[in-house]
């Protein structure tokens, strides 16, 4: 709508400049019609051929813009020779013809237009006509040069602009592949080694013997500051995710209170009967536990889709007063030749998980077929601090 506007703007502007030049010019041959050579209505004629045109040069068309200042030139060619009735309008006319054939990026043709008048100026017997031809030839070959100053000026600046947003463009993806790979840095690295120092501490803490409490004390307190800080970098990790991928929306942490969503998603995906089996006393959890089991079901549910596609799968949830046991089991083949083939993180990623709560986490084929797998999880991981996270150790 603003562009038509525009346009229809620009059009007015266009014919208003051009009929008010010939208004003018028109009125200067009635003035000097006694003191002009040749006839007066051939005069007229040429008044409106070198203005009118202008209309049409000052327009959107390319191949109308030409045609016209052809026109409009030759017009003021021919008023100035023979008849020696240039006008004042003519002038100003093609001054700005030349001017906007320059502004247009078409140089060649304004540069033609104003030959005519050097040969002119150079030719002519006629002192009056040479000098009126040095002047339009003068003024509009500065006008000319102006023009294509103009439109030098403004295409230097439309390709900076654009080199400006690709050099943006640029930056912008890079700086979110660097997010993202700080993140998977972050995740494969560091995340493993604060899961182990957890494990480790609570490890070291359980089972080694004639250890004083203070020293037990101590590694009670490694333990706890290992487990906050791999929270800490998750959230980190989180915003340096959504950072590298606009498309992502910040959202709250999945929980076990979205397990049935998750199973609804699986069921559809797989198109294979998914059940959800919950025993024991609901009770709210620590949200830690909570991700891990959610994630846990997650890994195992997309595992249970790529290598045992068709098959049933039961999840298992019950809550104990000391531990969450979780268990998710298909009906399908059983085995997997390379566990480390275990889509997202696998099974280490798994057992991290488990282990930074406290809990511990079993995978294998399942007693009477299928593939099975389940986690313990402590209601409360920092007062449970697992004898099972030794035995997850190698």
């Amino acid at each position: 709508m603003r562009s038509r506007w525009q346009t229809a703007e620009a059009g007015t502007r266009a014919l208003t400049t051009g009929v008010t030049l010939a208004v003018l010019a028109v009125t200067e041959v009635l003035v000097r019609s006694t003191d002009l050579a040749g006839g007066f209505a051939a005069l007229l004629l040429l008044a409106l051929a070198s203005t009118l045109p202008l209309t049409l040069v000052l327009g959107p068309g390319r191949l109308a813009r030409t045609y016209a200042a052809l026109a409009l030139s030759a017009a003021c060619v021919l008023s100035l020779v023979p008849f020696a009735g240039l006008t004042v309008g003519g002038v100003v006319a093609q001054l700005v013809c030349v001017y906007v054939l320059g502004r247009a990026g078409t140089t060649r043709l304004g540069g033609v237009l104003v030959l005519p008048y050097v040969a002119i100026a150079l030719g002519s017997h006629e002192e009056l006509t040479r000098i009126v031809a040095v002047l339009v030839a003068t003024l509009a070959s500065a006008a000319a040069a102006t023009g294509i100053a103009h439109h030098v000026r403004s295409t230097a600046q439309a390709h900076s602009a654009t080199e400006q947003a690709f050099a943006d463009t640029l930056l912008e993806h890079a700086a979110r592949g660097e997010r993202a790979r700080i993140a998977r840095e972050l995740h494969d690295v560091v995340a493993h080694h604060i899961s182990m120092i957890a494990v480790q501490a609570e490890t070291a803490r359980l089972t080694t013997p004639g250890l004083p409490a203070e020293g037990a004390h101590r590694l009670l307190a490694i333990g706890d500051t290992a487990r906050s800080a791999l929270t800490e970098m998750r959230r980190l990790l989180g915003v340096l995710r959504e950072d590298a991928d606009t498309g992502v929306q910040r959202r709250p942490q999945p929980g076990l209170g979205q397990l049935l969503d998750l199973i609804d998603e699986s069921r559809d995906a797989a198109g294979s009967r998914t059940r959800l089996i919950v025993s024991g006393p609901i009770t709210p959890l620590d949200p830690g536990i909570e991700v891990t089991a959610y994630r846990i079901v997650q890994e195992a549910l997309t595992n249970a889709r790529r290598h045992a596609p068709g098959a049933a799968v039961d999840v298992e949830l019950q809550y104990g007063e000391q531990d969450l046991a979780l268990r998710v089991r298909d009906n399908g083949p059983g085995a997997i030749a390379d566990l480390s083939a275990l889509s997202g993180h696998g099974l280490l990623g798994m057992r991290e998980r488990a282990a930074t709560v406290g809990g511990t986490l079993r995978i294998g084929p399942a007693p009477g077929g299928g593939f099975l797998v389940e986690a313990r999880l402590p209601v409360k991981p920092e007062e449970t601090a697992t004898e099972a996270e030794a035995e997850a150790l190698p």
